[in-house]
This record gives structure tokens, C-alpha cells and sequence, in this order.
């Protein structure tokens, strides 16, 4: 069968620097595409004139529309068989392209295609490492038979893509626009399949708040009414059992955790508080020397320590200060001055005595748990949560090392916990609009055709 005329689309707002690489990534493809489509999205800097140095054709919109309008846009303009979706700060492989014509070549059925981030993000620091690198664990758990569709690198038909009116321009911003049109496509029984080395490197920096923002407000919450409109919760991706489980069991950990803390008043917060900070060491110093600014990092880490010590010192639990002082400059010095060099035997016995230290410490700090048999609810639930997300804990230490493994999870915690606000607000907000009729899987996307 003839090879599919592949029309890339990508869609640009404000993204000069990453744009730039994105599109010669684009030129390094060892299979030709037949053309390259960026949409600039209103900006304000140099996007268009990076697109237009390498060739691209460009397309600019007059106002900020999104980039669900973004990519619609352009696929309208494309001229290809398959449009293949990627963001601006997203690198393909060599050989993307052509494992994407492959695909639709061999099977005549395939509507649309899939694929997931590498293991080796782009931005050092721990919080884009952690986000990236979960991105990449889940789409590599979940299953071939793609349960939706993703945009930051997904193909699709461009027949089957304007059939379906492409993606939703309700949402205006990075959001859910790709899951949404997915479902639409397999309630009607097309075929989508999840490629796990189909894989581009994402170049995006995370922050705590941008994530935090990201996950619920872009994701969490239209996801939920999402689910509830069409009444589809498929066990894949971010979806699956034990992810579902995980979030319940969180909030009984921190029902737990809380009764406890009142039951003991304040006692046994102190050796979990300590243990923490220990964890979040990792996460304070893993990006330290990558950085020109310290000082809100410096302000977080003080108050944290002093708030903890000042708990401590009321309940009489100073012994565990001085361990907990010293493995935390330990893990500095090793992030500091050791962390990106060359492997040597020096570095080596420093990782192995850090471990050693700061393996010594937490025992320690656990020494101070109430000795009470309420103790064993929370500690329990922490040690199951653990055990149902043990693969993304060994992937993590795998890729990196123990430590930061450690360090994830607090962060997956929190991912679980605010996935259940996420949920809860998402349902609120979807049955207060049911007076408004509703039509199950209408499309809200606008693609003119030429």
C-alpha cells in the first residue's frame, strides 16, 4: 500500500525558544513529512518568524483562541491524509515520522494513533523530571487499544478528523480538548492504538503552581464532567483500578493521620513532619545549582524547618534535629557539587554514606512514633498506597536513584489527594448545569473544510 501523506500541525503561542527546536527536531526526521503547518496563536514574540526561517507554513490567528482552535485551524489548511498533531515544546525521534506512515500503511482501519513521552525529559530540575516521567510510566502501563486521543504527539486521519469536527473550541485553554475528541471518536467505534515507542521528548519546565493549576483546573475538573457527560470511566491511563483505589486511600490516610494527631494532640506529627522534610530535601536541592536564585527556596526551606523544630521543641522531640540537620546537608552537598559529574569512586562511597545517613536518620525519627496501636491505621494505609504504586516508585528509582523516588512521594500523594477534590468539584459543577440540555458526544468544534 502506497505510504500516507503525513501534514505535521503544531500549534504555537509565546513558544519561539521551544518552537525552534521542536522544528528541527521536525527537520532531523530520517522520513520526509509532506508538510509542516504551524499556527501562531496571537503572539506577542517571535513565533511566526522561528516557523517561517524553517519553511513552515504559518498560519496566524487574530486572537488568542487556544489551542484546540489552533489545531483545528490547521488541519483545515493541511492537504496530507494523516495530520499529525505534536506541541511547540515537544522534540520527535528520528524515526517518529516514519513509524506514524507504518502504522496507518499496514492497517487501513486505524483511524488514529497515539504515542508518550520519553524517559529522558528535557529540564533537569526534580518537579519537571517527576511530571514528565509519570507522563511516560502511564502511558507506558496503559493499554494498546488507546481508551482516548493525545495531542502532544497523536495522528489521526484527516477524513475521520473533520467527520468528527475536530477538537472542542470550548475550552480555551491546554485542557482536556484531546481526551474530549477521543471519546467522541470510540463511542462511534473507531480505532485508536497507543504506540509505547512512539515517543518525543517534552521540553517543558514545571513549576508547583503550574502543575497544581494544570491538574486540576485544565484536567481534573473538565475530565470529571467529561466522564459523567458521557458516562465513560475506562480502566486505562490515569483512570486505572489502582489509581482509583489510591485516591480513596489516600483520604483515609489523612482521616487517619488527622485523628491520630488529635487523639495524641500534636505528638505524632512531629517523626511525620521530620520524615517529610527529609523526602522533600530532594526535592529543595535536586535542581539547586541549575538555578541563578535561591532565596524563595531558601524562604520555603527555613520556615518549613522552623515551623517543624518550633513543634518539636513544644513537644520535647529535639533528639531527631541534629540527624535530620546533617543528612539534609549531606544531600545538599551531594546535589551541589557532585550530582552532575562523571561517575567516579569518590561519588560512589558519598551516594553510598548518604544512604547510609540518611537511612539511619529516618529509622530513627520513626523511633519517636507513639508506641499505640491507633499508630498501625495510618501507617498501614501509607505502607498499601506504597505497595499499589511500588512500579512507578522502581521506575522512578530505576531512572534516577532511591532518593528521588523518596521524594516523589509526597508529590504523588498530593497528586492522588487533589485528584479527589478534582473529582468531587467536577461532579458539583456538572450537576448544577443538568437544567441545561445537554446531547450526549456533540461536537462543539468548528473545522471548515477547503
Amino acid at each position: 500500500m502506497q505510504a500516507p501523506k503525513i501534514s505535521v500541525v503544531v500549534p504555537a503561542h509565546n513558544s519561539a525558544r521551544d518552537l525552534e527546536l521542536c522544528l528541527a527536531a521536525l527537520k532531523r526526521s530520517s522520513r520526509p513529512y509532506h508538510e509542516c503547518i504551524v499556527v501562531d496563536d496571537a503572539s506577542s514574540d517571535d513565533t511566526a518568524a522561528v516557523a517561517e526561517r524553517t519553511g513552515c507554513r504559518v498560519i496566524r490567528l487574530e486572537a488568542n483562541s487556544g489551542p484546540a482552535a489552533a489545531r483545528n485551524a490547521g488541519a483545515a489548511k493541511a492537504s496530507g491524509d494523516i495530520v499529525f498533531f505534536i506541541d511547540a515544546d515537544v522534540c520527535v525521534a528520528p524515526e517518529t515520522l516514519q513509524r506514524v506512515a507504518e502504522h496507518f500503511a499496514a492497517d487501513p482501519k486505524l483511524d488514529a494513533l497515539i504515542g508518550s513521552y520519553d524517559d529522558r525529559p528535557q529540564q533537569p530540575d526534580f518537579l519537571s523530571q517527576y511530571k514528565n516521567l509519570f507522563h511516560h510510566f502511564v502511558h507506558q502501563q496503559g493499554s494498546e487499544t488507546a481508551s482516548t486521543f493525545w495531542s502532544g504527539c497523536g495522528a489521526i486521519r484527516r477524513d475521520v478528523f473533520l467527520r468528527y469536527s475536530g477538537f472542542s473550541e470550548d475550552y480555551k485553554r491546554p485542557a482536556i480538548e484531546d481526551i474530549e475528541l477521543g471519546y467522541r471518536l470510540k463511542a462511534d467505534g473507531c480505532r485508536i492504538v497507543l504506540d509505547k515507542q512512539l515517543q518525543v521528548k517534552h521540553l517543558k519546565a514545571w513549576t508547583f503552581w503550574r502543575l497544581l493549576r494544570s491538574d486540576i483546573f485544565d484536567r481534573g475538573i473538565p475530565w470529571t464532567e467529561l466522564i459523567w457527560r458521557d458516562t465513560s470511566m475506562p480502566s486505562d491511563l490515569n483512570l486505572q483500578i489502582s489509581q482509583r483505589v489510591s485516591v480513596v486511600l489516600v483520604y483515609l490516610l489523612v482521616l487517619s493521620v488527622t485523628g491520630v494527631a488529635i487523639y495524641f494532640q500534636g505528638l505524632y506529627l512531629v517523626p511525620l513532619l521530620f520524615l517529610t522534610l527529609l523526602l522533600m530535601t530532594n526535592y529543595w536541592f535536586h535542581g539547586w545549582n541549575l538555578r541563578k536564585r535561591h532565596g524563595r527556596q531558601a524562604v520555603w526551606i527555613g520556615l518549613s524547618l522552623g515551623a517543624t523544630m518550633l513543634l518539636a521543641w513544644w513537644h520535647e522531640i529535639t533528639a531527631p534535629i541534629p540527624p535530620l540537620l546533617v543528612a539534609m546537608a549531606m544531600l545538599f552537598l551531594q546535589h551541589r557539587f557532585l550530582m552532575n559529574r562523571p561517575d567516579s569512586r569518590s561519588k560512589k562511597i558519598y551516594s553510598v554514606l548518604v544512604g547510609l545517613l540518611t537511612g539511619g536518620a529516618a529509622l530513627y525519627i520513626l523511633s519517636f512514633m507513639p508506641l499505640h496501636p491507633l499508630v498501625i491505621v495510618p501507617n498501614l494505609l501509607l505502607i498499601v498506597i506504597i505497595f499499589l504504586n511500588s512500579q512507578f516508585y522502581k521506575f522512578l528509582s530505576g531512572r534516577h536513584n532511591v532518593f528521588f523516588a523518596g521524594a516523589a512521594i509526597p508529590f504523588h500523594l498530593l497528586y492522588h489527594f487533589y485528584n479527589g477534590v478534582s473529582f468531587a468539584v467536577g461532579t458539583i459543577l456538572h450537576w448544577s448545569k443538568r437544567k441545561t440540555p445537554q446531547v450526549k458526544n456533540a461536537n462543539h468544534a468548528t473545522v471548515p473544510t477547503d
